[in-house]
């Protein structure tokens, strides 16, 4: 269980890199809603999973 949370942490921590990169590179708007709902929904999935396991 540890292996997944760490693989969800590294998830979390591109999928903001990649909404960072797109929201300052003007004309990549679309890498920074795709950035944004991935880490979002990854961040999601995260928090259903640390919930089962209680």
């Amino acid at each position: 269980m540890q292996h997944l949370l760490a693989v969800i942490g590294v998830l979390i921590v591109v999928w903001l890199v990649v909404a960072i990169v797109g929201a300052v590179v003007e004309g990549l708007f679309w890498l920074f809603m795709v950035g944004l709902v991935l880490f979002l929904l990854t961040a999601a999935w995260g928090w259903t999973r640390r919930d089962s396991r209680r």
